[in-house]
């Protein structure tokens, strides 16, 4: 009877013994990131300031650490430590998308890695599927663990990029400094913690297999491409009328474009009035959603977004009565697409300052910088370029001068034309404002406001202006020869 117990003892013995190695060979791929970071100033673009964070990370196959892009966003010094570990090794950044908000790093010392077991992949979950979420959030210094389950799976904006993707929702616990951790289930990666809802309990995304799987397979190369766009508008087509004015039954469903935006491909791909009806065989519901997976449905988007850059999408249109089957060559990510562009890293603004007028385009960080509640420029943040319109240029602010008087209070003011002629680009400005040959140089607004700017004053004092405001250059780092 005692050797039966004994025996017993045993077998309940060796699996907590396995579970228990597994869990800390998981722990042991954990790693903390800290990052300084230069933040620039898109309000006074010639100035940055420093910010120290610290995220999470996990260690892949071929001693890669996979986090978040906004964990080593505008990065100047990256460090690692391990669970377990105290001393901390220098990373730096080998890829990265802003875009979808992943990142891998690398570390040149070995030693960093010796003894860990590269974290592998899974699939994406099912709802209700337990997760379980590591890293390193705010609160305290060493690992910690959290579970729960997955509770919806559908596209939801990236507050990095400002772009929507594919991300999976769960109710585990999730912190600042938890970004960029790995979110685990049956001991496998199934999506790395991105953001959290404010003002709400218990609300955290992740980053899906589907787009990191992407991100790794598209940076092969070791170029990054993006997420392609096939570059069309589209509205829902719920209303019976609208349904019935395109043709189509009640057993048909789509999208109805109604723009197709610059440069997305010829006239024989797209029209306006066309209806998309489904996208690689998958049927597109009138509400711009496709199913996935066994009545799971989320935007028809994520079938573009399957795709790599250079790949053929193929889409069933209705074109009036007719159906039409179009391969596109998806050679475009959306931000190609929009006039003000999605939120930018790594880089510093563009700017350029002329007699203490400070001009730069108008862009999402800008937008993000400011109070204004200007709705002109709100409004232009979801306005498309055309071939005659690729950028849009605001008077950020004046440098206060005796001779620009009266414009000191300007604030983001917009700028449609230079010396009465219109501009395609910010270069294009720029070089019509270096070009000026009159005693004037004259800006107007779409309203046909009026700034004048006294040439030879605004040259003569321009070195004097540059001093007075600490300003080393009156131009970015692009602009100069």
């Amino acid at each position: 009877m005692y050797l039966v117990k004994y025996l017993i003892m045993i077998v309940l013995f060796i699996p907590s013994v396995y579970a228990e190695n597994i869990e800390n060979g998981i722990k042991d791929s954990v790693v903390k990131i800290y990052t300084v970071a230069t933040v620039p100033n898109y309000l006074e673009p010639w100035n940055v300031s420093t910010s120290r964070s610290s995220g999470s990370g996990s260690i892949i196959e071929g001693n890669i650490i996979l986090t978040n892009a906004h964990v080593v966003a505008n990065h100047t010094f990256i460090e690692v430590r391990r669970y377990g570990q105290r001393k901390r090794y220098r990373a730096k950044v080998l890829s990265v998308s802003h875009q979808a908000d992943l990142a891998m790093l690398e570390v040149e010392d070995a030693h960093f890695f010796k003894g860990a077991k590269p974290l592998g992949f899974g699939i994406l979950p099912q709802i209700q599927q337990k997760i379980t979420v590591y890293g390193f959030p705010t609160g305290g210094d060493t690992l910690s663990v959290t579970t729960g389950i997955v509770s919806r799976i559908e596209h939801t904006r990236y507050v990095h990029s400002g772009e929507r993707f594919l991300a999976i929702q769960v109710d585990a616990a999730i912190n600042p400094g938890n970004s960029g951790g790995p979110a685990l289930s049956d001991g496998r990666i199934v999506g790395v913690v991105m953001q959290q809802r404010r003002q709400s309990q218990n609300i955290g995304y992740l980053v899906p297999m589907d787009i990191i799987k992407h991100f790794i397979e598209d940076m092969k190369d070791g170029k990054y491409d993006g997420f392609p766009d096939i570059g069309v508008v589209t509205q829902r087509l719920e209303s019976p009328a609208l349904k019935k004015m395109y043709h189509l039954d009640d057993n048909q469903t789509g999208q109805l474009i109604i723009n197709k935006l610059y440069n997305c491909g010829s006239d024989d791909d797209f029209e306006v009035g066309d209806v998309l009806t489904a996208i690689d065989g998958h049927k597109i519901e009138d509400d711009g959603t496709v199913e996935f997976r066994h009545h799971e449905y989320t935007s028809y988007k994520y079938y573009q977004d399957l795709h790599q850059i250079g790949e053929e999408v193929v889409l069933d249109v209705l074109r009036g009565k007719v159906k039409r089957k179009v391969h596109l060559k998806l050679a475009h990510k959306g931000d190609d697409f929009l006039l003000v562009k999605t939120m930018r890293y790594d880089s510093m603004p563009r700017y350029f300052i002329f007699g203490g007028y400070v001009f730069s385009p108008l862009t999402s960080n800008l937008l993000s910088s400011t109070r204004s509640q200007l709705l002109t420029l709100r409004a232009m943040s979801r306005k498309w370029p055309t071939k005659e319109k690729q950028d849009v240029v605001l008077v950020v602010k004046v440098l206060a001068a005796d001779f620009n008087r009266g414009d000191h209070g300007l604030r983001m003011w917009m700028i449609e034309k230079v010396n009465g002629k219109a501009f395609k680009t910010f270069d294009e400005f720029y070089k019509k404002i270096l070009q000026s040959k009159g005693e004037f140089v004259r800006l107007e607004d779409t309203d046909g406001a009026m700034i004048a700017i006294d040439r030879q004053k605004a040259l003569a004092a321009q070195e004097r202006i540059l001093k007075r405001y600490h300003i080393q250059k009156d131009k970015s780092i692009d602009l100069i020869p």
